[in-house]
């Protein structure tokens, strides 16, 4: 079983599933047909990419060469959507093709897709596992089995770096994506009241005052904010939180933006994420309206984590971690 990055934070994820196929970029590289070993390939990526550390030319290489010779037809394949919270689970059912007609990413395999898996409804050991950002790499033993247990159940480890030479940023990136994976599983797993006081924790944080609804009707803001706590300095952002599993659409950031008058700025929270029409309708407002995702939510709590509360802190407790430069 392999993994298959869809782009950097599952952009391509829907392609992948529409078009039966999984893809991987550098596309610049050409038809990796054209070279007979890993060497005759880390080679030209050396030409193609002069900037590449050696680290990155080996890992870059390892992975091409695993996807080009070691994906076998009838190996088991899954990708990620990282806004939705979804693997996505296939067969490989074709040798490698170099094609510039269906995606951006020319390097593929034809698939086909046997089922989708929710993140949390997997192990911590696998979630663990698959929170890697390798763009490939090999599934086994456990996380193997788990996987396909449940889409069994449905229908009726670690990660080894290329033999000579260790991208040590690579290393650094994967270990700050399993902990952004895992402080958004923290994050979801809050009540919606507790989702609320996060977010106006992080906008303390960043040096606003806040008011928060009470329960009940609260016709669209469920949070204030301002320099001021009172609306009487600028900016006045009015805040909309919707914690839940389905995306926002069009519509519902359309009857936001229509209950905000002049000088307002809107913050529309969805752990959710939102629908391509959603955010379309947001680009278009003629109030300013930022949408925050849970991976944009997570971002910012990081970014003023030391600057919240006492309160805000401990619905997420984090621990800083030091990394060698």
């Amino acid at each position: 079983m392999w993994m298959v990055r869809a782009g950097g934070g599952g952009y391509l994820y829907e392609d992948f599933k529409i078009h039966n196929v999984v893809a991987v970029g550098w596309p610049d590289i050409g038809n990796l047909s054209n070279f007979n070993s890993y060497e005759d390939l880390k080679s030209a990526l050396r030409n193609t990419y002069p900037d590449f550390s050696e680290g990155k030319l080996s890992s870059t290489a390892g992975q091409l060469n695993r996807f080009k010779n070691e994906f076998k037809n009838g190996d088991f394949v899954i990708t990620y959507n990282s806004e939705a919270r979804i693997y996505l689970v296939g067969e490989i059912e074709s040798n490698y093709e170099f094609d510039r007609t269906r995606l951006e990413f020319f390097h593929i395999r034809k698939v086909k897709w046997v089922g989708e898996i929710p993140r949390d409804s997997l192990s911590l050991k696998t979630k663990n596992v698959l929170g890697s950002i390798l763009t490939i790499f090999e599934i086994i033993g456990y996380h193997e089995k788990e996987i396909i247990s449940f889409l069994k159940k449905k229908r009726k480890s670690s990660i080894a770096f290329e033999k000579d030479g260790v991208d040590f940023d690579l290393i650094k990136q994967d270990a700050s994506a399993k902990a952004h994976e895992f402080i958004k599983d923290k994050i979801l797993s809050l009540d919606w009241e507790e989702m609320q006081d996060l977010v106006a924790g992080i906008l303390r944080g960043m040096d606003y005052k806040t008011r928060v609804s009470a329960k009940g009707p609260d016709r669209g803001r469920d949070i204030f904010a301002s320099p001021d706590g009172l609306g009487l300095e600028e900016p006045r952002i009015i805040v909309e939180v919707k914690h839940r599993k389905g995306s926002i659409g069009s519509e519902k950031i359309r009857s936001f933006t229509g209950g905000l008058r002049a000088g307002d700025k809107g913050l529309y929270v969805s752990t959710g994420g939102f629908t391509k029409e959603g955010k379309y309708e947001a680009e278009r407002s003629n109030i300013p309206l930022t949408l925050i995702d849970s991976d944009m939510l997570v971002d910012l709590l990081c970014q003023y984590y030391e600057n919240m509360d006492v309160e805000t802190k401990a619905l997420i407790p984090l621990r800083k971690i030091y990394w060698p430069v």
